[in-house]
């Protein structure tokens, strides 16, 4: 008999049984998963006998938690493990686009213009600003980021993708709570199976979100009695607003000032604590645009930005900044959406310039990590990821080498660090080795 086949027929029992089925007779505790496979066997019949067995499991955890078995089977008969997924969480990007390159291509005159545009067409965007306080520009923003405006929100099977991932991937729990979530949606009757559809990690809809930050925060935007960021620009918008709010937006208040600092300034201030902008004034840093400070915005901490180094522009994030970290904890996408809602409501470019930079491959970066932790240095994890601890860890090195203590990796900074490991390593004493007596 198939072993999907077998998935149905066989929860029932599984459900009140101690003993699950498991790959060539191995019998496990209900509740503990058998020893997954080896990386190489995921995708062949390994892989396939151990996402089956996950599934039964599943299955059986679900009954208990209250889900009908018309919804689970609906749901999950003749799943399958999708490849694309697999290979999708276990990517590592080759390169790294720098920060400038990013902006230039999302923050477009094209993209501007259709922004603008919608602002116009979405009358239900004064209600929904009104009652969340967000800005119908910064919504517009994560709109255009997360889906272009709605045109592209996903193609994948959202539930197969979660089950690969709980089965097969790095996160089961997570992946489990989120497919647990899709069971809800469907017992509800908020979208039909059909529907759930996005992108290969989960997130659903125009505004791209996650099966259970669909069932907390999804709102009503154009008054139907229906939460439907799939098909409704305001439902998706308002849900935005909605996770915005919950995640600490702060009305009346902007998301980040640029400035210009003077000669001499001292870089390693930056991503540290925070100050009001009146203090970081007082260290010279003058807003690029020439204008003062709102009342509400004076008296708001303010962290200094330098995504591009000493080079690049600067910038005081306020605390609405780091709620769009929220909504995708990316730098980049946070400056992203901050300067397209800015340029929807008129404002110019940033006065600073983009630098000319370099785009750093895996191994560049792997060795930067590589060689600050051998220098006595904790950039954390030699991952590829250039996040806060790398940058702190850079800006600590560079300061003790009297350079610009901006944590900018460039392609400069990767040679200086390679040179300095292989000196350190050649300056090293060698190791004794003890020879019987």
């Amino acid at each position: 008999m198939d072993r999907r086949v077998f998935l149905v027929l066989a929860a029932a029992s599984v459900a009140g049984s101690a003993i699950a089925q498991t790959p060539a007779g191995v019998e496990t505790a209900a509740g503990a998963p058998p020893p997954g496979p080896a990386p190489a066997d995921l995708l062949g019949a390994t892989g396939e006998g151990y996402f089956i067995d996950w599934l039964n499991g599943f299955y059986a955890q679900a009954l208990v938690a209250g889900v009908s078995r018309a919804v689970l089977d609906s749901a999950l008969s003749g799943l399958s493990p999708d490849p694309r997924v697999l290979a999708l969480d276990s990517r590592q990007p080759e390169f790294a686009r720098p920060v400038g390159d990013y902006i230039r291509s999302t923050v477009s005159g094209q993209r501007i213009a259709i922004g603008r545009e919608n602002m116009q067409a979405i009358p239900e965007l004064q209600t929904i600003e009104q009652v969340w306080g967000v800005p119908r520009e910064i919504l517009i923003a994560i709109w255009a980021m997360e889906s272009r405006f709605g045109a592209q929100t996903g193609d994948m099977d959202v539930v197969r993708s979660l089950a690969t991932l709980a089965a097969l991937g790095r996160r089961r729990p997570w992946a489990e709570g989120e497919l647990m979530a899709c069971l809800k949606i469907l017992g509800q009757g908020d979208a039909p199976r059909g529907m759930l559809r996005g992108s290969w990690a989960g997130a659903m809809g125009q505004t791209q979100m996650l099966p259970s930050t669909y069932l907390a925060y999804a709102a009503d935007g154009n008054g139907d009695g229906r939460r439907d960021i799939w098909n409704s620009a305001p439902d998706a918008l308002a849900s935005a607003a909605n996770l915005l709010g919950h995640d600490g937006w702060r009305r009346d208040e902007g998301w980040a000032r640029e400035v210009i600092l003077p000669s001499g300034f001292d870089y390693g201030l930056a991503e540290g604590p925070a100050d009001v902008p009146y203090t970081w004034a007082g260290r010279g840093a003058a807003r690029a645009d020439g204008l003062a400070w709102s009342a509400i915005e004076a008296a708001a901490p303010c962290i200094l930005l330098l995504p591009a180094g000493a080079q690049g522009p600067a910038f005081l994030a306020l605390p609405n900044h780091f709620v769009i970290r929220k909504y995708n904890n990316s730098l980049a996408y946070a400056l992203a959406v901050g300067l397209l809602a800015d340029a929807f409501a008129g404002a110019p470019p940033v006065r600073t310039p983009w630098p000319p930079e370099t785009t750093l491959s895996l191994n560049d970066r792997l060795a930067a990590q590589t060689a600050l932790a051998s220098l006595g240095y904790n950039p954390g994890n030699a991952d590829g990821v250039i996040g806060l601890s790398t940058r702190q860890a850079l800006r600590a090195w560079q300061k003790a080498r009297g350079l610009p203590a901006d944590g900018y990796l460039s392609a400069d900074m990767v040679r200086r660090l390679r040179a300095g490991a292989a000196g350190a390593a050649a300056r090293a004493p060698p190791a004794q080795t003890l020879t019987p007596s």
